[in-house]
Parts: C-alpha cells; sequence; structure tokens
C-alpha cells in the first residue's frame, strides 16, 4: 500500500472520531503552549540582556583587572586574608572584599600589548551636587562619554570629540534644574562641585568639629549643556540613566582632585582596553590571552553576555521542564485513544488483513494517525502562544518598562523544531497500539462483535 494511501486513510480514520482526536491534541496543545511561551520569553529575556550589555559596553573594548578573582566567585565562608596594598569593595550582597586595584604603570602596561590601540580607566565622578543658578543642589554621577553607546537625544547633538566644560544632560534633570523642555537646556550652564575624599575623612572621624572647618575642600566647575539624552530601556540601572556625560579628561581630571593625597589616587578597579579591529574575534580573543598572560584577569563583552544569559538559561530549563511534564503526561492519552480506536476497529484491522493489506502497513497507520494528532496538538499550542503572546508584548513592554524591546519574541524555527519533535514522540507513543494492531489474527478479528 502507498504510503500517501495510508496518510489519507489516517486523516478519515481521525475525523471519524473528531471529538476524540481534538480533545487528545488539545492535551498536547497545553505543554506545547508553555513551552513555546517559555522560548519566547527565553529569546526575549536574552535579547534583552545582550542590548543592554551592546548599549553600555563597546564589542571592541576589553574590560581588565588586577584582580584575578573580580569576574569570578569567591568562597564567602572563609575570611580573607589582609593586605594593606589592596582596596576593599562591598558587593551587593553585603560582602566586603579586598581587591588588587590598577595604577596608572599598569595602564601604560596594558597599552603596549599587542593589538591594543589604547587603554582608558574604568571611572565615574561622585558629585558632591550638582545645581544652577537658582535652583536646588542635587546628588549626580558624571562619567566619560563613549561615541559607541549613541543615546537617543531629546535636544543638541554631540560632536565628535566633546570639548572641556561641556556634558550631554540626562533628561530626568530637567524639570529638576528648572529647565521646561530640552531644547531650553542647551547652552545653558550648570555647576558641578567635587569634594576632596581628605576633607570626607576628617568628616568621618570628627563630624561636629567638620561641620564648621574652612578645610572642607571642594571645587566646583561650569559646564555647558550641549545636549539632552532621553531616558534609555537599557541602561545597566536605573541609575545610571541619570549619569551626566562628558569627556573621558575631564572625568579623570576631577576624579584626581577627588582622590588627591589619598591612598585611591589614580586607582583604578578595572579599565577598557580598545583592540584594533575588534569586531574580528580572532583579534579580540589573541588580545584577550597576550593581556592574561600579563597577568591580568580580562573580560570580554561576550564573556559579560554569556554570565548575563547563564542565569537566564537556567529558569529557562526549570520552566521547560514543567512544560515537558505535561506533554509527557498528554502522551499517555495519545496511548489511550490509539488503543481505544485498535479496539473499536478490531473488525476493520481483520477485514484489511484479509484483502491483502500487510502487518507493516497496519502498523504505520496508526503510527501516521498518533503523528497526526501530536502535530495537530503542536500546531494548535504554538499558535495560540504565539498569538497570545504576539498581543500582549505591547503591555508586557510597557508594564516592565522594556521601551521597544519585546519580553516574547518567537522564532519560526524553534516553533517548526518542536511541532516536528511533539509529532515524532506522538509517534513514539502509538508504537504499542500500532504493534497490537499488527499481531491482530485476521480471522479472529473478524469474529469479533
Amino acid at each position: 500500500m502507498l504510503f500517501i494511501d495510508i496518510v489519507k486513510r489516517s486523516l478519515r480514520n481521525l475525523l471519524t472520531s473528531k471529538a476524540r482526536t481534538i480533545l487528545t491534541a488539545l492535551a498536547i496543545a497545553v505543554g506545547t503552549f508553555a513551552l513555546t511561551l517559555t522560548l519566547g520569553a527565553s529569546n526575549g529575556a536574552k535579547e534583552y540582556a545582550n542590548n543592554i550589555v551592546r548599549s553600555n559596553f563597546d564589542p571592541t573594548e576589553l574590560i581588565v583587572s588586577k584582580d584575578p578573582n573580580l569576574f569570578s566567585r569567591q568562597d564567602a565562608t572563609k575570611p580573607q586574608v589582609y593586605n594593606p596594598s589592596f582596596g576593599s569593595i562591598s558587593t551587593f550582597g553585603g560582602e566586603t572584599r579586598q581587591v588588587q586595584y590598577l595604577n596608572t604603570a599598569d595602564i601604560a602596561k596594558i597599552a603596549t600589548t599587542k593589538g591594543v590601540s589604547s587603554v582608558q580607566p574604568a571611572i565615574t565622578v561622585s558629585l558632591q551636587y550638582i545645581t544652577r543658578d537658582g535652583q536646588k543642589k542635587y546628588i549626580g554621577t558624571l562619567a566619560p562619554y563613549n561615541s559607541y553607546q549613541k543615546p537617543e537625544l531629546l535636544a543638541g547633538s554631540i560632536p565628535e570629540k566633546i570639548q572641556d566644560n561641556t556634558l550631554i544632560l540626562p533628561q530626568g534633570f530637567l524639570s529638576a534644574l528648572g529647565f521646561s523642555s530640552a531644547k531650553s537646556a542647551i547652552g545653558q550652564n550648570i555647576r558641578l562641585s567635587v569634594q576632596n575624599q581628605t576633607s570626607l575623612n576628617s568628616i568621618t572621624t570628627n563630624p561636629l568639629a567638620a561641620l564648621n572647618s574652612s578645610d572642607n575642600k571642594s571645587q566646583e566647575s561650569v559646564f555647558k549643556v550641549i545636549a539632552v539624552s532621553a531616558t534609555a530601556s537599557t541602561s545597566i540601572s536605573a541609575a545610571t540613566s541619570l549619569y551626566l556625560y562628558t569627556n573621558i579628561n575631564q572625568v579623570e581630571s576631577l576624579n584626581n582632585y577627588i582622590y588627591s593625597g589619598t591612598s585611591s589616587y589614580q586607582k583604578y578597579l578595572t579599565a577598557y582596553a580598545k583592540v584594533t579591529d575588534g569586531t574580528n574575534l580572532t583579534k579580540l580573543n589573541t588580545a584577550q590571552s597576550l593581556i592574561k598572560g600579563e597577568g591580568y584577569s580580562v573580560q570580554s563583552v561576550v564573556d559579560t553576555e554569556k554570565l548575563i544569559t547563564q542565569f537566564i538559561s537556567v529558569i529557562e530549563g526549570i520552566v521547560t521542564l514543567f512544560g515537558l511534564i505535561a506533554i509527557i503526561a498528554s502522551l499517555f492519552g495519545v496511548v489511550n485513544t490509539m488503543y481505544i480506536s485498535v479496539l473499536q476497529r478490531t473488525r476493520e484491522i481483520g477485514l484489511m488483513k484479509a484483502l491483502g493489506m500487510h502487518r507493516k502497513d497496519i502498523s504505520r497507520l496508526f503510527k501516521i494517525e498518533a503523528g497526526l494528532i501530536g502535530l495537530l496538538g503542536g500546531i494548535i499550542g504554538s499558535a495560540l502562544a504565539v498569538g497570545i503572546g504576539t498581543a500582549l508584548n505591547p503591555a508586557i513592554s510597557n508594564k516592565l518598562s522594556l521601551g521597544n524591546s519585546n519580553l516574547l519574541i518567537f522564532k519560526a524555527s524553534q516553533i517548526l523544531i518542536l511541532i516536528v519533535v511533539l509529532a515524532l514522540i506522538a509517534i513514539f507513543a502509538g508504537l504499542l497500539p500500532a504493534r497490537k494492531a499488527a499481531k491482530l489474527d485476521p480471522i479472529e478479528a473478524l469474529r469479533t462483535e
């Protein structure tokens, strides 16, 4: 019997028992619905995480540290040996760690590495305050602008090289500083103040005496606003969306003033090493290996993306497991449906055998029917997931403040593979009923009432 004829007969048999076929397919569709949504959410979360990394880090740069443990987890159950030449940082979990800092000699050494075109210390300046005439004072952070970031501008423009005493003002400061619009802020002056850390140390030691002390060293600088950046949904955190940006020389100058006279002067936790033709992964990896060979800890943007998406993959695996359990449970329904079908069609099977239909064709008939049920369930579940997910995407993005990003991203290739796999699994579930049908004795089958 031709394969196409077997498929046609399988379809006729399924259509004869429409209700039973649809109910069995819907049981499979429930698990497929969950798996399709899981894949979509995983794709969306990974894409959003990658967008955050790519929007904040230049993929042609390497993040370099002198501390070998900075990019890895340390055993928090054991105390760390004190080293007076190290600095201390506090992690998000409240853990205090000692770390080795880069200095100017390290920066110069990294810059001489083959393939590295430039090295820039990773620094931000915590401002004492930001204000302008007639307005309140606010705290803020000043950071060096990287042309790779390409922020969305509400007004103004960013030149190829940002001049001294000019900056990019974030949207969040507009109303606070008394600007009626982004356009009205362009060309206006604002004042930034930084305070030397030696005076802060005196405040820590004797806060009451320091309140009236004239030794509190502060430096106020006037900056002109050249552009206003819109709040980006891909900021690393809510705090970074309020960063003010200027050129690296200004940031370094203010940073040096803050830490002048302290042990942290010209010390940096990390630095960015820009690689020539860094979009070429071979050259990027070569430079990374050379810097590691000098005893530094190095991480690329690709490494950062993997680190972030690793957590997402774990969550994806857990949810996928529950979806698979639902599908496995529904496959018992396929086995049950096919067994009932064999019992109800015993005389029909006997007649087909008596007319010369081979055992393998009988077996193939029932396996194809099982596969078609799995195929139908996969199509229904995936179609519902894609339809509902696509409709809810705008609301989800708005609720989670994802901007133009979608949480649910469906890929046709993944859905197609999922449906095909479900059909194959359903065929596997139909093996026992198909085997039973193929082994029926035609004489006994014809005698069945």
